[in-house]
Parts: C-alpha cells; structure tokens; sequence
C-alpha cells in the first residue's frame, strides 16, 4: 500500500505531522525500511563482537576468558536497544511518571484517569488499571500507548516498534491526559503519528519483553494476543 492511499485512509492528519514538511511523511513502506535498518545494525553488532570471539578461539583457546568478555560486550549493546524502546513508554504510575505528586483532596488525576477509561472498551480498560497501558488497534497493527511514546507490534506479533513522542506542555498535565492526548492523536492520524514520532528500537518482541516488567510484560502478551 502506498503512503497516498495510507494517508487518504486515515484522513486529514494530524496538524503537528503536517508542520513537519521536512520530514518525510510516514507510510507502510517507511516503517518497513526504519525496521530493516535496525535489522542491519544490530546484525552488524552481533558479528562485530561475535566473529572476532570465535577467531581469537579458535586460534588460541586459553583466549576464552577475553573472548568471552568481548561477546559479553555486545550482548550488552543489544541489551541497550531493547531496554531504551521499553523505557520510552512509561506506564500511568511507574516510577518514572512525570505525574506531579497529588495533594489531599486533588482530583485531578482521577478525572483524567476516568475520562481516558471511557475512551477505551472494557478489556482495555481493566488492562489500562492493571499494567498503566492503554491498547488501541491500528490499521498497522496493535499499539500500547504509554505518557511518552508508544510500542507498535505488528502482525504476526514477532515484531515490535518502539517510539518515543510527548505532547506538548506535558508537565502540567495528569498523567490520564497526557496518555489520552497521544491515544487521540493516534486515532486521527496513524501515520501522522508516526510522523512527529521518533523509533528508538525495531527488532524481535523478546527481545523487549526480558526488559519489561511484570505489568508491563501482561499488556504486551495481550496485545500480542490481540494482534496474532
């Protein structure tokens, strides 16, 4: 499918993604390319420390211990990539939260809590309360919207994009809101989404899934089941 047809399909875009005239409009074809290049890179980190450990081996075995420290290195590296695509999402109530703290009698977060609750169904919902997530389909796939980006796994559920994106001004923001402003803005426009959007990670769905938590761990098994 071409981006035109992408684009004529999900409407108008969004006005972020239209200001952006720099930057290329986002289309299947796109994120099949963005995927494919952290194919290449990461290739490319498992044979730059993987073909020399074997040599050195190979050439000299009591060089094991050495080798083995240099392969260690880019299991690390890996590591790195998937963690920094889980870290971009930050559930509702993780640690990381830009949520202010709530004074007695604020409200605020609950409203916002309760307003994002009605813009999904009642599965999501339960697992918006459980793991801080909210799951939303999308014409590429499933997504699990967090307060600062968003994880895309795509048919068959084998592959995961991870994209960090912010609303503007989001401090000032209950946490509920800041989750409803991108769930909204996604709905509207995906690929504009995508767009104003930027990939940290593209690779295996494991491969996030060893740095998820458990909460965060139950909303990927279900959008995972969800997508297959």
């Amino acid at each position: 499918m071409s981006a035109g047809a992408d684009t004529e399909v999900l409407g108008g875009g969004l006005v972020e993604a239209r200001a952006l005239g720099w930057r290329e409009r986002a289309s299947t074809r796109t994120l099949r390319r963005d995927g494919r290049r952290w194919t290449t890179w990461t290739v490319g980190v498992v044979l730059t420390f993987s073909v020399p450990s074997v040599l050195l081996v190979a050439l000299e075995p009591l060089m094991a211990p050495f080798a083995l420290i240099w392969a260690a290195h880019g299991w690390a590296v890996c590591r790195m990539q998937a963690g920094r695509g889980v870290k971009s999402i930050v559930p509702i109530g993780s640690e990381r939260s830009m949520a202010r703290p709530r004074d007695v009698g604020d409200g605020a977060e609950d409203v916002a809590l309760g307003l994002l609750g009605d813009l999904v169904g009642h599965e999501e919902r339960e697992l918006l309360a459980r793991t801080g997530l909210a799951l939303e389909h999308g014409s590429l796939g499933v997504w699990l919207v967090g307060e600062q980006g968003a994880l895309l796994i795509e048919p068959p559920g084998r592959r995961i994009h991870s994209f960090c994106v912010r609303v503007a001004d989001a401090q000032d923001l209950p946490a509920g809101d800041r989750v409803a402003h991108l769930l909204l803005a996604l709905r509207e426009d995906e690929l504009g989404f995508l767009t104003v959007s930027n990939m940290n990670f593209s690779g295996a769905t494991w491969r996030c899934r060893l740095r998820m938590k458990k909460g965060q761990r139950a909303a990927l098994d279900a959008a995972r089941a969800a997508v297959a």
